[in-house]
């Protein structure tokens, strides 16, 4: 698998997103995926707002979350099945603005799969729209998918047999997580300014149909549960 990152200019608000790629993509390639930081995808939405107070951050956290729990350093949050700090609201390379989510990841990546299939002629391609994530109980950040389209977010190696010949019974693979992490640690947390990246090699099943619930779990299925339990 191989990861080519691109370098652009900074990105500005309410900019339309596809113009923007097009400076920057003069081909794309059968079977590849192509990374979008949602950073971008939210500018060209126009999710960004002017940071008055610490009181209108908290008001937006608590709009865009489904469970908010404050905490020393950040409010712990669940937006869309996703646990997450301050509903992803997110200050840096923000130019003094508060940036939000996308509006649905999954939808924004979805047409920009649609429009790059028709520019180039091609019909195997992937979208993966990104963002940061810390792990509980680890220091410093791994990159999460937001949104993907064209490809099967998760690997699936219930009832086959381990190396041993044993049946696997909850294995499985995140593979839209993983290829999200790999692209962020290629694309940066600074002023790498690389927005936007092209995954060639990866070794994902594409496809036109999506389940976008595919990598949700259920919290009474979820083997962090009674964690869970003492904070809700």
């Amino acid at each position: 698998m191989k990861i080519k990152t691109i370098k652009t200019r900074i990105f500005k608000p309410d900019e339309n997103l596809f113009h923007f790629m097009e400076d920057y993509i003069s081909i794309i390639t059968e079977k590849s995926i192509l990374v979008v930081t949602s950073k971008i995808v939210a500018l060209s939405e126009g999710r960004a707002v002017e940071k008055v107070d610490d009181r209108t951050k908290e008001k937006l956290i608590a709009s865009e979350s489904d469970f908010v729990l404050p905490t020393k350093y950040v409010c712990l949050t669940i937006k869309d099945g996703v646990v997450m700090a301050n509903a992803g609201i997110d200050e840096s390379n923000a130019n003094g603005k508060l940036i939000l989510l996308p509006r649905d990841s999954f939808k924004s990546a979805e047409f920009i799969r649609r429009e790059l299939c028709k520019k180039f002629k091609i019909k195997n391609l992937g979208v993966l729209i990104t963002d940061s994530r810390l792990f509980p109980l680890r220091a410093g950040v791994v990159g999460v998918a937001l949104g993907y389209a064209g490809f099967k977010g998760i690997r699936d190696y219930r009832g086959t047999s381990d190396i041993f010949g044993e049946r696997l019974e909850i294995s499985r693979t995140d593979v839209a997580d993983s290829l999200a992490t790999a692209a962020v640690l290629c694309m940066g947390e600074g002023s790498e300014r690389r927005p936007l990246a092209i995954i060639s090699n990866a070794p994902v099943e594409y496809s036109d149909r999506l389940d976008r619930d595919e990598l949700k779990i259920d919290i009474k299925e979820d083997i962090y549960k009674p964690l869970f339990e003492q904070i809700m």
